[in-house]
């Protein structure tokens, strides 16, 4: 199985990429962390957001791989303690199929991913910067891993 993050922006600052690419390298091949970065559309005074956010969306939706168990990240979305991820992530690797973290720009989601999520996910009620978003999903994917594998990384 791999995970896909598949996450609006590119050019990330260093630390981002840094902190990432941490927790993604600690993850093991069956269980592998994999970010496919969608451009995000460029905004203007008069853009009309609704139709940026369906292109971001429909470039999301192109990037996932067939047969993936989707999850969106959205605002309205489950919220899970780590536990309960762990418990998801156990799911996930029992059903042998991949899956795919998908994370808006800051206009959020196309209706067209959350339709097409099988599940929706909120990290906080907080609202989280996206680069750091990047980094939260990767560490606690990590911590969820290793308490499913019984690491003594999660204590």
């Amino acid at each position: 199985m791999r995970i896909h993050l598949i996450a609006v922006g590119t050019r990330m600052p260093s630390w981002v990429e840094e902190g990432y690419g941490e927790y993604a390298k600690r993850l093991p091949r069956e269980c592998g962390l994999a970010l496919k970065e969608i451009p995000m559309a460029k905004r203007q005074r008069n853009s009309d957001i609704a139709r940026l956010v369906a292109d971001e969306g429909q470039r999301m939706l192109a990037a996932i791989p067939d047969g993936s168990h989707v999850v969106a990240l959205d605002v309205t979305g489950k919220q899970r303690g780590t536990p309960e991820l762990a418990a998801a992530l156990e799911q996930w690797l029992a059903g042998g199929r991949d899956v795919c973290l998908l994370v808006g720009g800051p206009d959020g989601l196309a209706p067209a991913c959350l339709q097409r999520a099988h599940e929706r996910w909120s990290l906080s009620l907080l609202t989280l910067p996206h680069p750091l978003v990047r980094i939260l999903l990767a560490e606690q994917v990590y911590r969820a891993w290793s308490i499913v594998q019984n690491h003594p990384y999660h204590r």
